[in-house]
């Protein structure tokens, strides 16, 4: 059975919460460019619920759904609220790698699963073209595993073992110890991205990201939202203007918002 049968995204209270305040962070970027500029890239699923509100409050047109399930595209396609989101299906690795990202663009990778190497691709994908201005934020499982005495292994599994926090130990993944140091992985991913594409750039140019979000919360499970801002050195006074700070919800670093 596929997720988007077995929970109602649309009406989980705490994911209804996180996307109005992604929403109202996005409403910021007003600065780099009209807003309704963007171009929009998620996973609808069949309830559309971030396309809906994204499209109605900000006027975002350009919008991209990236549906896995291929043998239910009339489902999809009947459900599909606008004509202006496009549908692609296959999988979200497939699909990132021939999506021209040339424009501001705003990419949610809302997953139901864990953090794992195909997660970890996708935020590749992205980074290495996205263009400044552009966000992208992260949703991930973080249920700590039922399988106590081999979380770490399980982890370095999933994501391979150059990623995995030295001196991490079975306890620091319990509780919310797992969104913590899944939090730090994708961070790191997404910065060492960013070097590789600093290399060949001119001091002064350097491409940045800034933190904006780390989520914590629980329908059903433990879910990690972690995304943020990619930005041009030369734009440090927009980033400014902004003014990402005077939203409570904002999140520079591992301190969380629940």
């Amino acid at each position: 059975m596929k997720s988007y049968e077995k929970i109602n995204y649309s009406i989980r209270p705490a994911k209804c919460i996180e996307r109005k305040m992604l929403c109202e962070a996005f409403r910021r970027l007003s600065v780099f460019g009209k807003v309704e500029s963007y171009k929009y890239v998620g996973f609808g699923s069949t309830y559309f619920s971030d396309f809906s509100l994204f499209h109605r409050s900000l006027n975002i047109n350009n919008m991209i759904s990236i549906e896995k399930d291929e043998n239910n595209k009339e489902r999809f396609e009947f459900n599909r609220p606008f004509r202006c989101i496009k549908m692609e299906y296959g999988s979200s690795n497939q699909v990132l790698e021939n999506i021209n990202f040339e424009v501001r663009s705003i990419l949610w990778l809302d997953y139901d699963g864990r953090l794992d190497k195909e997660v970890l691709l996708d935020i590749n994908s992205f980074c290495s073209k996205a263009v400044p201005g552009s966000i992208i934020i992260i949703s991930i499982n973080v249920e700590p595993e039922r399988d106590i005495e081999n979380r770490v292994r399980l982890l370095r599994e999933a994501v391979g073992s150059n990623r995995i926090p030295e001196g991490m130990l079975e306890k620091d993944l319990a509780q919310w110890g797992t969104a913590k140091i899944c939090r730090k992985i994708i961070y790191n991913e997404i910065m060492q991205i960013f070097d590789g594409r600093n290399g060949v750039r001119s001091k002064g140019n350097m491409i940045c990201f800034k933190q904006l979000f780390n989520f914590h919360y629980s329908d059903g499970a433990k879910m990690l939202t972690i995304g943020g801002l990619i930005y041009d050195e030369g734009q440090s006074a927009l980033v400014d203007q902004c003014s990402f700070g005077d939203l409570s919800f904002i999140r520079k670093g591992s301190k969380n918002t629940t």
